[in-house]
């Protein structure tokens, strides 16, 4: 009998390999937020709390301001080991760097400042706490970080252009990494001003703040529904995708063009990072697997859109942040060889880049719904569905491009990651 079938409460051991990730060649902690701590199994342990008090009570009444400021900003930085190292912009150990993470009460953005943090990175967490989905969950990410030194979290919103000013100009980041953003497919059909104001608006403050602050590198989020209606699998970088289906899309397609602008107009070194469906713990409760599992567990059926015959490059938390923190590191300088009469999408003469990062595999809905069907020791009840309008039915990441920059690529397989989930989510919710 597995985990999955004994309840999900410890997630089996990685296969060989399959956590190897993007640690080949990359001297990179895991993932391991303050009170956590990983078994043997290698699965998240929950964090320690008082007995009988929720994770997400104790995150209620949380202040705006979560963590204590954070050293001076740390000085000219020393000269690198290698030649290879100076041209990747890889840090010495203890060489601290100062980051600023937009979206630092976000899923994917509490995993990358912990990874800062707990490699020595110094960390400006911005944040504005919409209420898109349950504020105490982000409040509850944000208590990770406890009274960490070298912290500090900023209550603003990216479409303030004064407060984003004052943020860079109080702080001097001296790398960004972007993943603020509001999220969500469908949601753009009902708010589509949201979204331009937090996806365009925000980005330009971005951009304007890197560009007068000297940063060395932004990286930000994109995202695999760029490709929209494309169905020349698996999805490439180097393709053209011109055809987005949602607004959603089409904002972060726009993120796109502007980083290559301010990247060919003020030599600002960008890298856009085209995500493929995350999942993980501390995940978005709009995403399948929360929904599925709230589901499930309440005794009431999961709605499978298209019939469940989507197929999805499903990424565990884990191999996404290796990607972001690698990448990071690693500041591009434009391609010389670059050529006008058949441009690459993916690469420019300006300091650009774009990369896919998703699982290698593209897994049929109905299995991601079998594996949680395990873990969870319920059979789900199904309403099968249409496909919705815009709903892309497939995407199929090539990470050969990310492969070949940092050595490996993701790998955890979801028969891994949805137990740690399921761990995770029945902890946080006692």
């Amino acid at each position: 009998m597995d985990a999955c079938e004994r309840g999900g409460r410890t997630p089996p051991r990685a296969p060989e390999g399959a956590r190897a990730c993007f640690h080949d060649k990359l001297a990179l902690s895991s993932f391991q937020p303050a009170g956590k701590s990983r078994n043997g199994s290698g699965a998240v342990a929950g964090p320690a709390r008082a007995p009988g008090i929720s994770i997400r009570e104790r995150a209620q009444g949380l202040p705006d301001v979560e963590f204590p400021a954070g050293s001076p900003r740390t000085g000219e930085r020393r000269a690198r080991r290698t030649p290879d190292d100076r041209h990747a912009g890889v840090p010495e150990p203890g060489d601290a760097v100062k980051v600023l993470v937009t979206g630092s009460a976000g899923f994917i953005g509490s995993h990358v400042a912990m990874r800062l943090l707990d490699r020595g990175d110094e960390v400006v967490g911005v944040d504005n706490l919409s209420d898109y989905y349950d504020v105490s969950l982000k409040r509850a990410r944000l208590a990770q970080f406890g009274s960490r030194p070298r912290c500090i979290h900023v209550t603003a919103d990216l479409a303030d252009r004064g407060a984003m000013e004052s943020i860079f100009a109080e702080h001097r980041p001296q790398r960004v990494v972007h993943l603020a953003a509001q999220a969500g497919v469908r949601y753009a059909a009902e708010n589509p001003h949201v979204y331009v104001s937090s996806n365009v608006t925000g980005f330009l403050h971005v951009l304007e703040g890197c560009r007068h602050h000297g940063v060395e590198h932004l990286v930000f989020a994109s995202t695999s529904s760029v490709y929209g209606a494309n169905g020349a699998m698996p999805f490439s970088e180097h393709q053209p995708a011109e055809h987005p289906l949602t607004l959603y899309a089409a904002t972060k397609k726009a993120n796109e063009s502007m980083a290559h602008a301010y990247a060919n107009l003020f030599g600002l070194a960008c890298t856009g990072l085209r995500f493929f469906t995350v999942y993980g713990p501390w995940g978005r409760p709009d995403m399948a697997l929360f929904l599925f599992t709230r589901a499930m567990l309440a005794g009431q059926p999961i709605r499978l859109f298209n019939h469940g015959r989507h197929r999805r490059s499903f990424t565990y938390i884990d191999d996404i942040v290796d990607g972001v923190v690698g990448v990071l590191d690693r500041p591009p300088t434009g391609r010389a060889d670059w050529n006008p009469l058949a441009p690459d999408p993916a690469t420019s003469r300006a300091p650009y880049r774009l990369y896919n990062i998703g699982s290698g595999e593209s897994v049929e809905l109905t299995r991601y719904v079998e594996v949680l069907e395990r873990c969870l020791g319920l059979k789900a009840q199904v309403d099968s569905l249409p496909l919705q309008p815009g709903d892309v039915p497939d995407s199929h990441a090539d990470c050969s491009d990310l492969e070949e920059a940092l050595g490996a690529r993701p790998r955890t397989p979801i028969e891994v990651g949805v137990p740690r989930f399921i761990e995770w989510y029945r902890h946080y919710h006692g």
